[in-house]
């Protein structure tokens, strides 16, 4: 993980993943769950879905472990709870409304 380029991690299946922001991953993601933008203003007003938070996780995720699929990965995300998931979250919003 580098913070400098904006990535956090997570632990899943006892391994720490990456996230990785990248173009490609915030468009997949945005593909799934709708403009990044509202996303983060339902992230700002407690509204965001455990849904969305892991689907933008599992289209940042840059290093899975082998066999993670993303019922799994889903799993994992509910397992570690928000309090886990919340450090992570925050980088991922910081780069989409701040960019790099």
């Amino acid at each position: 993980m580098n913070p400098a380029r904006g990535e956090a991690a997570i632990r899943i299946a006892g391994h720490a993943v990456t996230l990785r922001p990248s173009f490609a991953a915030l468009v997949a993601a945005e593909g799934e769950i709708g403009p990044l933008f509202a996303m983060v203003e339902r992230a700002a007003e407690g509204r965001l879905a455990l849904g969305e938070l892991a689907a933008l996780f599992w289209h940042c995720a840059a290093d899975l472990p082998e066999g993670v699929g993303r019922d799994h990965f889903n799993e994992a995300v509910l397992e570690g709870g928000l309090i886990r998931a919340t450090p992570a979250l925050k980088v991922l919003i910081g780069q989409i409304l701040q960019g790099r």
